[in-house]
């Protein structure tokens, strides 16, 4: 989470560095909490940060392949799941426009109301997603750093749940996409799950080229997606036009009335039509709300809810003896001809593939959102494109995804048995989010709680009521994505807790460094034990990275001790992660100090990627520093942990954070540092 910057020092005064680089001429206060307005219907214009470039339309354009990934292609499977998945209820007239009416005002009150008029105005600097509004929740006071709130644990466990959802779309949406050829002729039907397995594999290797070049097809693609679902939707209402009645809400209470329970089970198939929701959200920072909103209302939900009706219609005017096959895969039924299906699997491959492609950026860009706050350890970041900073690749992620994916196709082997798995995850975050927003809209926008209770009943009212349905399939798959969420959460928390100690580990062993600087002068260095240890001054900088921006580093006394000579220059750097997507102005704090050292804070946005030889270069010119970027070495600590049971953490999460810290990227490579210019100093730790 964000650190507040230490005030100035009595050794001498600290100035900020802007984004020009130049002094400032003034002393200015950095580190200051952001302060975000309440929201209106222009919020995301208003005080946000995040640049979009180009117009309104083309932006609303290439939002159509990123953001409609997802909900773009649940008519593959969503209505299908209804009417012949496990729980799915029998094809009649009534229940079938019961479902339509369901299917219409899901997506009208939770994408169209919920997500594009209230949530997405929860935005921070114009970034979006759980973990964006996680950095909106105001600090709890007097919380241990170790120790995480009720409410911060809850919007992390929705953080982890994504993950399934990252793993779940990709494998559900290629598998219903290539199942299309079973209609065509029962002699592909052995070859879907292979054709599947070598797609996702094709997608996953890849991911280290980025989505630069590819992501310009995007948008046209998907938008000959909409067209056809559109096209196909209304050749089959012009056919029954009378199934558009569905639109009544009051379809919606017969099928409870008339289905009794089993209608709130088949809640947990309706869902699959909104499924997309989160994914809006997330990708607010990427495209702006106004065209995510143009999109959405010119293009996908007229394009989506003609399909579903469409396929609505075909099922209630087929006889008898057609309605089984129509039933068993309604999308598909829709082509003209058999001849049809084989370019329309062809464009639903293609679409899937999109969509998924959508997730896994997205789990790339939750991870380094959860790296910077804290909550994961550091992990492999690539820049894939020159121009647009949030286009990044992560292979950790992405083979982890990837491993999960082939995993789910081979277990589950069709879309139906994955459907039951699929629910969870999307409406346990939605649930998280609706709650979330509800502390930010009274705690930091001071909304009434005449204002935000009603507003949020109504979303929760929805979202509990989706989630009670899929929790009634746990047994039947719904356990896949809470058991990954769950690792993936313990995985978090102990991390957080890890480090939190960590720190706390490292403030208690620093001394005062007014003490080490009047020894300093003295040219010795006085040890624990009130030894005096002579130190040599050499030539040369020293830049000693520190978590912590007050008090001497544990590191550099460490140094002192064992190597009695410290450089003529020396920095002490600290990296802060503040609680903004990005830093735009008064990115550096640097504060001199005595015998040639200095204090140099550097603030970083939860979206960026911190590099500190970048900022040491822009910090030398802008305050002339008496050395050159060549002359530095970097002093880092590589910490051993004791895995025992005597620290504040238990063996077994201590042997967990351990495994961790081992396996996470070294701190050279992450903070972009020349690891030819590095010094690694080794120390034991218990916590």
């Amino acid at each position: 989470m964000s650190h507040k910057l230490e005030g100035q020092s009595s050794h001498g005064s600290s100035r900020d560095v802007k984004d020009d680089a130049q002094p400032p001429a003034e002393p200015s206060t950095a580190g200051g909490e952001h302060k975000d307005a309440p929201p209106s219907p222009r919020s995301n214009e208003q005080h946000g940060t995040s640049e979009h470039h180009g117009s309104v339309l083309g932006l609303a354009l290439a939002a159509l392949g990123i953001v409609f990934g997802d909900i773009g292609t649940s008519p593959l499977y969503a209505l299908k799941e209804c009417v012949n998945g496990a729980h799915g209820v029998a094809a009649t007239t009534s229940n079938v426009l019961g479902l339509l009416s369901l299917m219409f005002w899901s997506v009208l009150s939770v994408v169209s109301y919920k997500y594009l008029t209230f949530i997405m105005r929860a935005d921070n600097q114009g970034e979006g997603g759980i973990l964006a509004l996680l950095a909106l929740l105001p600090e709890s006071r007097g919380a241990r750093p170790a120790k995480l709130t009720a409410l911060v644990a809850l919007v992390l466990f929705g953080a982890a749940l994504l993950y399934g959802d990252g793993m779940l779309t990709p494998a559900i949406s290629v598998l219903s996409a290539v199942e299309g050829l079973e209609v065509a002729t029962d002699t592909f039907k052995p070859a879907v799950v292979p054709i599947t397995v070598g797609i996702l594999i094709a997608l996953f290797a890849i991911q280290k080229r980025g989505t630069d070049s590819i992501g310009k097809v995007f948008g046209p693609i998907m938008v000959l997606w909409f067209v056809t679902l559109a096209g196909l939707g209304l050749l089959a209402i012009t056919k029954h036009p009378g199934v558009l009645v569905a639109i009544s809400p009051s379809y919606a209470v017969s099928f409870f009335q008339q289905n009794g329970f089993h209608g709130f089970v088949v809640l947990g198939a309706v869902v699959l039509c909104i499924t997309g929701g989160e994914a809006l959200y997330a990708d607010m920072g990427h495209f702006g709300r106004k065209p995510i909103q143009i999109a959405w209302y010119a293009v996908a939900m007229p394009a989506l809810l003609l399909n579903y009706f469409g396929q609505g219609a075909l099922i209630i005017a087929a006889d008898e003896a057609a309605k089984p096959t129509i039933v068993a895969n309604p999308f598909y039924a829709l082509a003209p001809s058999a001849s049809a299906i084989y370019p329309l699997v062809a464009l639903a491959t293609a679409a899937t593939i999109i969509a998924s492609q959508a997730l896994i950026s997205g789990a790339f860009s939750l991870t380094r959102q959860a790296v910077q706050l804290g909550f994961l350890p550091r992990v492999t970041i690539t820049h894939t494109s020159s121009t647009t900073e949030g286009q990044i690749y992560i292979p950790e992620i992405n083979w982890l995804l990837a491993l999960g994916c082939l995993a789910l196709v081979l277990a589950f082997q069709q879309s139906s048995n994955l459907a039951a798995a699929y629910g969870i995850a999307v409406t346990g975050t939605m649930a998280i989010t609706s709650i979330a927003y509800y502390v930010v809209a009274r705690e930091r926008w001071k909304w009434s709680k005449a204002r935000a209770i009603p507003l949020v009943a109504t979303f929760l009212l929805v979202d509990l009521a989706f989630l009670g349905s899929n929790a009634l399939k746990f047994f039947h798959g719904g356990f896949v994505p809470v058991v990954i969420a769950i690792g993936i959460f313990f995985a978090m928390t102990v991390w957080k807790r890890g480090r939190a100690l960590l720190g706390d580990y490292f403030q208690r062993a620093a001394r005062p460094l007014e003490t080490f600087l009047t020894g300093l002068g003295n040219n010795v260095f006085v040890d624990d034990d009130a030894e005096s240890i002579p130190l040599v001054r050499v030539q040369g900088a020293a830049v000693f990275l520190t978590s912590n921006s007050s008090g001497t580093p544990p590191l550099l006394l460490h140094h002192a001790r064992h190597n009695k000579a410290i450089q003529e220059h020396v920095l002490l750097v600290t990296v802060v992660t503040e609680r903004i997507p990005r830093i735009t102005k008064e990115r550096l704090r640097l504060e001199p100090l005595e015998h040639g050292f200095f204090r140099l804070n550097i603030r970083v946005g939860f979206m960026e990627t911190p590099n500190v030889p970048r900022a040491l270069a822009v910090a030398i010119k802008a305050y002339k520093l008496p050395f050159e970027l060549k002359q530095v070495t970097y002093y880092l600590g590589r910490e051993t942990l004791l895995a025992t049971s005597r620290g504040e953490m238990s063996g077994r999460a201590e042997s967990v954070f351990a495994f961790l810290t081992k396996n996470s990227q070294n701190a050279t490579r992450y903070f972009g540092i020349p690891p030819e210019r590095v010094v690694e100093i080794g120390m034991q730790i218990d916590l």
